[in-house]
């Protein structure tokens, strides 16, 4: 598959898979999202033990359903060359789409990013994430408890999967793993995936700052006790859908891939001026956050009220504190560095480069959409200085990061790759 897929184009896919594999595959609704759209498993084999895979948790990381439909088809086929492929031995339960609602709201993503390059702009047009809150696997730590959480909590209740697979993109950098509990013989296998595909391992990222890193690219979470290590605003991440299968001696691994990779995220050489440029990163995404509320301070009064905009929320959710949070969260690192007692990766430092651009560009891509669909007449005069700043925020992050497009295709084999060899450690180690 070379390109990314709707969530009709996936719904519709699955259909096909079960009239292909009579008996193989049943696709069921599993529940029905805020706004009555199904959401809808997959399940392949017919084993005691359970892989539960979900697919686009976050709406702006389409990559996951392709992956998704790759590993179902796999076990449908009944290869059984390896454990947790053979369906005498493991069923894969597979939620093609958690979060169609914010799906509804990115679309145009697919073809925004098809081709053999596309570009940064296109996509962070189309790219819709909802606030925290409005996240089926982050809700629950905001206290809220939507119905897609539910029907995910539901179902690992159910099925008691010896893993979850939660199927995530970034935007650019390399492919790493967060891993609720340590999965022995995992890096291995994760590591030899990439190099495979020339995908550079992430070592360093914003996600897990503060986890254990074991080896380059994966992250354990810290126990429960060490949650003061853990990034701001995630603290109660117990709560998370992430965590649920751990009642049931269940491992979630958060498997990330890069839509466009760079060189820098695979660097492990010390930075040489890594305070100072910390410092610079944090006024970045707090001027660039400026920058984009200044526009939408001038806006308000002909934007649709949050209530009634799913885009509006997430443009004031971000205004309201959202920049700062991001600037802060790193410092306890640029304080170790300036006293000596952290020599900081090139790595680390870049994957926090990477997040300091991406939070403005989210919010102005966003606020672009709004600007567009006004018909005040203030809209356009607003639409064209924000337009100004936002493409050469992008032609910048393409080209001081070395941004190189991955297809579609080698996104999803890594993914699939990496829940493979995650599937295998976790089926030999319920034995």
């Amino acid at each position: 598959m070379d390109r990314y897929l709707t969530v009709a184009e996936v719904s519709a896919a699955a259909r096909r898979l079960v009239t292909r594999y009579p008996g193989a595959g049943r696709l069921r609704r599993v529940g029905t999202s805020r706004a009555g759209r199904p959401l809808e498993m997959l399940s392949v084999g017919h084993g005691p033990a359970h892989v539960l895979v979900v697919a686009r948790p976050h709406p702006d990381e389409p990559v996951g359903a392709v992956t998704a439909l790759a590993l179902a088809e796999r076990v449908a086929r009944g290869d059984g060359r390896a454990p947790a492929t053979d369906p005498a031995r493991v069923t894969w339960d597979v939620v093609l789409c958690l979060d169609p609602d914010g799906a509804a709201l990115s679309d145009g993503i697919e073809e925004a990013t098809a081709g053999p390059a596309p570009a940064l702009e296109r996509y962070f047009r189309t790219a819709f994430r909802p606030v925290a809150a409005e996240q089926p696997e982050w809700a629950p730590i905001e206290s809220a408890l939507l119905p897609e959480s539910r029907a995910l909590f539901d179902l690992i209740d159910a099925r008691r999967p010896v893993l979850q697979c939660s199927l995530h993109g970034i935007e650019a950098g390399g492919a790493f793993a967060q891993l609720t509990d340590g999965l022995p013989g995992f890096a291995e296998d994760f590591h030899t995936a990439a190099a495979g595909l020339s995908v550079p391992v992430q070592h360093g990222t914003f996600d897990a700052l503060y986890w254990e890193n074991p080896a380059p690219g994966v992250h354990v979470l810290p126990p429960p006790e060490s949650a003061g290590r853990l990034a701001a605003g995630s603290e109660n991440i117990g709560r998370s859908t992430w965590c649920a299968p751990r009642r049931y001696g269940g491992v979630t691994a958060i498997v990330e891939v890069p839509m466009w990779a760079s060189a820098l995220a695979d660097d492990p050489s010390p930075h040489p001026d890594a305070v100072r440029t910390l410092r610079g990163l944090s006024r970045l995404v707090r001027d660039g956050g400026e920058q984009v509320t200044a526009v939408l301070d001038k806006a308000r009064g002909f934007l649709p009220p949050p209530e009634e905009s799913a885009a509006r929320r997430v443009l004031e959710w971000m205004a309201d504190g959202l920049y700062d949070l991001v600037a802060d969260s790193w410092q306890p690192l640029a304080r170790q560095a300036a006293e000596g007692r952290e020599r900081l990766p090139r790595a680390q430092v870049f994957a926090l480069d990477v997040v300091a651009r991406r939070q403005p560009l989210r919010a102005a891509g966003l606020l672009l959409r709004l600007l567009s669909a006004s018909d005040d007449p203030a809209a356009p005069g607003l639409h064209d200085e924000l337009h100004a700043l936002f493409t050469a925020w992008c032609e910048d992050f393409t080209r001081a990061l070395g941004l190189r497009w991955v297809p579609v295709r080698e996104q999803a084999d890594l993914q699939a790759r990496t829940v493979l060899a995650a599937a295998e450690c976790a089926v030999r180690s319920a034995r």
